[in-house]
């Protein structure tokens, strides 16, 4: 083994470290920690959501709930009213019949919405139609509507029949494809009688016709909104029967194109026990099981809404 040399004698031993060892300085330990962030953004607390946020999904529920109502309201008008309109069409026709049987049909003032004739159109398609009485919006939910201040058809004087054009069954929908010398027929409990279309008239041009006993049919001059009306004119073929009078005034609510204005209150309260219904269904989700809640108030629900748009409906011009 050589001696060490001089140099290497005379270096200092270094001292050895009784402490830790130091470590290197973190880069990231004087770097700002970002705060945390939640669904509310950045520095929010989790779960909470900014007023901006709230209003916009506030307000995205609200236009997506009336966009629901609004189609299921289209829906009702162009598919279930017509559904509604031809079950009442097929139960008052056997109890109408039934009547005719018996002698016993009306002749004079009957009760709204009560049968009071059959009507065939050939021309149109319409075939054995029930004629109620009276012709507000609800009396035309049920079919054509029977004027209550007028001669029913076959007696004497001037009968007024009004129909709807697009929703309930539209029976007049096809009305203006009338032409002169087309037949009408007409049944009560007085006998059948035929009628024949000899004038076209409106709003703006009403029937004049110095035929003493004759028939005229009335409904919208559109398939979507009516702004006015078509009327159609026919002559009694043969003899008129008797007619006993003694018949109501009519209400504003009879006249073409009128608003059944007595069915907002009902309205209102139908969107009352929906909301309601709408509550109890959420409460009920929430503190039972979501499907079994929803099956078991799934029928209410419906039944309400059913009635919201019906008396919605109402309200439309009674010709729509």
């Amino acid at each position: 083994m050589s001696a060490p040399t001089i140099d290497q004698a005379a270096a200092p031993v270094p001292a050895r470290a009784t402490g830790p060892a130091p470590t290197a300085p973190n880069a990231s330990a004087d770097r700002p920690r970002p705060a945390a962030d939640g669904p509310g953004g950045p520095g929010g607390p989790p779960g909470a959501r900014s007023p901006a946020r709230r209003r916009f999904l506030q307000g995205a529920w609200a236009v997506s709930l009336l966009a629901a109502l609004l189609t299921g309201f289209t829906g009702y008008l162009f598919t279930f009213s017509h559904l509604q309109e031809r079950h009442f069409q097929s139960t008052s026709y056997k109890s109408f019949r039934d009547q005719l049987a018996k002698a016993v049909a009306p002749t004079g003032a009957a009760a709204d919405g009560e049968p009071v004739a059959l009507i065939d159109i050939p021309a149109i398609g319409l075939h054995q139609a029930v004629v109620v009485e009276g012709t507000t919006g609800r009396d035309l939910m049920r079919g054509p509507g029977h004027r209550r201040d007028t001669a029913l058809p076959g007696q004497q004087g001037v009968a007024v029949v009004f129909g709807r054009g697009a929703s309930f069954g539209s029976p007049f929908a096809r009305l203006s494809e009338l032409r002169v010398g087309d037949r009408i027929r007409a049944t009560t409990g007085q006998g059948t009688f035929s009628y024949t279309v000899n004038v076209y008239g409106g709003a703006d041009s009403p029937i004049t016709d110095p035929a003493a006993n004759r028939l005229v049919l009335v409904t919208g001059d559109s398939g979507w909104i009516p702004g006015s009306t078509v009327l159609i004119g026919a002559r009694l073929d043969g003899a008129a029967q008797p007619n006993p009078g003694g018949r109501p005034a009519s209400t504003p609510y009879d006249k073409a194109l009128a608003a059944d204005k007595s069915a907002l209150a009902a309205l209102q309260l139908w969107t009352l026990a929906l909301l309601g219904a709408v509550v109890a269904a959420t409460l009920a989700a929430r503190y039972w099981r979501r499907t079994a809640a929803y099956l078991s108030l799934a029928p209410v629900l419906g039944a309400v809404l059913w009635n919201v748009y019906e008396n919605a409906a109402a309200l439309l011009p009674n010709l729509y």
